[in-house]
């Protein structure tokens, strides 16, 4: 019979989760020698390693990966319970886990802000990444809900939609295309563009307009931020496609303009999402129930 504790496990989840002692022992508010004891302990009852070190780093060993698996199910479990019994005391308080793709970035701290005033003892925690790293926070149950513009199809995640997002294609304003109206689709193969990166939903959108079109985008050059596109098609580099949220302060000081493409704007919606058999909390059901609701009118 297994004999550790719950912060020995705790312990052990915050390392696995950034195969990172350090970066553990910030969480936990502990020493990295305290940290470090609590894994050798744990592996003392567990009676396997459960770390292998090469070089500077750290990786999971195959019982590693099987503890992982289920201190992730127990931490969830536990949170769960501690959101059910503040429930039943009344504490009016909670905390929210909160994944959106970075392009979301742009309007989801208004979002936020007016939400957390009506709720000032909600406590907010916010992971920007992209499209994959979100869709690994939903399948690892580590959020309790995620904003994205594309929902996966075939996997267990309840979704719904709560905002438009149109995706128009930019340029600097000095582009010979800057000021042509009812431009073709099939003027676009001539042009360069600068694109995110794989994984990105604005490049999933991308690449399905252009091969619904049969048309081979020119890309060249991916960046991993909108910020980083942004600022290379103001330099004249090319062209680009983003949403339309994430270049409002563009438009408003003439830095970029939206080029008057046919089948553009394209059409996408946001949507709040979550696994479908994942117990929400009164802090993430008070938030959805606020995107489906008043997102639009607070945007």
């Amino acid at each position: 019979m297994l004999h550790f504790t719950l912060r020995q496990l705790q312990v052990f989840e915050k390392v696995a989760s950034h195969l990172n002692y350090s970066r553990a022992a910030e969480e936990l508010y502990l020493s990295q020698p305290a940290v470090s004891m609590q894994i050798k302990q744990l592996e003392v009852h567990i009676g396997l390693p459960l770390f292998e070190q090469m070089g500077k780093k750290i990786f999971l060993t195959e019982a590693g990966h099987e503890l992982f698996h289920y201190a992730r199910l127990i931490a969830q479990q536990l949170t769960e319970m501690e959101a059910v019994f503040d429930e039943m005391k009344g504490l009016g308080r909670g905390k929210l886990t909160l994944s959106v793709v970075n392009t979301a970035n742009y309007f989801t701290p208004q979002l936020l802000a007016k939400f957390c005033q009506r709720h000032p003892n909600i406590n907010v925690i916010l992971q920007v990444a992209n499209r994959d790293a979100v869709l690994t926070q939903l399948a690892d149950n580590s959020t309790d809900l995620a904003i994205m513009g594309q929902p996966p199809e075939g996997q267990d995640i309840n979704a719904e939609s709560f905002m438009d997002n149109p995706l128009v294609v930019i340029a600097a304003p000095g582009h010979p295309l800057a000021t042509l109206p009812h431009i073709k689709f099939a003027q676009l193969a001539r042009e360069t563009f600068l694109s995110r990166e794989k994984g990105s939903g604005t490049r999933s959108a991308m690449e399905r307009v252009f091969a619904q079109h049969a048309v081979q985008p020119r890309i060249s050059m991916e960046m991993e931020t909108n910020e980083a596109i942004k600022q290379a098609v103001q330099a004249g580099m090319g062209l680009g496609i983003l949403s339309l949220h994430s270049i409002e302060l563009e438009l408003e000081t003439h830095r970029l303009v939206v080029l008057d493409v046919e089948h553009f704007p394209l059409l996408r919606h946001w949507f709040v999402a979550h696994r479908s058999n994942k117990r929400l909390s009164s802090a993430a059901l008070a938030f959805k129930e606020f995107l489906l609701t008043e997102a639009v009118s607070n945007k």
